[in-house]
């Protein structure tokens, strides 16, 4: 009895956790941790409805070797006509008390970052996302070569609901 009621509380929260919006989900890891300024995370996605709104978000697994409150991102996004945008994105990752933002347990937390809102994808083939990050210290002119930290960068599309 109590290993069917077990049973059935687990499979009612993954039915609940699911998301029916979603259409592409990907992480990448960062290589021990430390996500080197000229080393781009890449994505490729495709087959998207052309008349369908989407929500695009950068999900950032950070630990607690991340030493900076916020994270700016290059990102690049190359449609398949050979149109790219580009766009340096700050993201907040700390409160000001120091406490991490994001959710999980331990020391991984999870992010889950606007990234953009309401896009449309008109032209069927494959769309290209880069994503590099553009720390630096204050002050430095020179960029922080290997930020360390960043455990894992993702991209996840979403169905828009308006």
């Amino acid at each position: 009895m109590h290993n069917k009621f077990l049973i059935a509380l687990v499979f009612s929260l993954c039915l609940v956790s699911c998301n029916n919006n979603l259409v592409y989900s990907e992480y990448e890891a960062i290589e021990s941790g430390k996500w080197e300024m000229d080393k781009s995370v890449y994505f490729e996605f495709s087959e998207m409805d052309s008349v369908q709104d989407y929500n695009m978000f950068i999900n950032i697994r950070n630990d607690n070797t991340f030493q900076f409150s916020n994270l700016f991102l290059i990102t690049e996004l190359e449609y398949p006509n050979g149109k790219t945008f580009k766009d340096t994105l700050e993201y907040k990752m700390a409160e000001p008390s120091g406490a991490w933002l994001g959710k999980g347990l331990g020391s991984i937390k999870e992010n889950k970052l606007w990234f953009q809102e309401n896009i449309v994808f008109p032209d069927s083939g494959v769309y290209k996302l880069n994503i590099a990050h553009a720390m630096r210290k204050n002050g430095d002119v020179n960029g922080i070569y290997a930020l360390e930290g960043i455990t894992d960068v993702g991209l996840e599309i979403e169905k828009s609901t308006q």
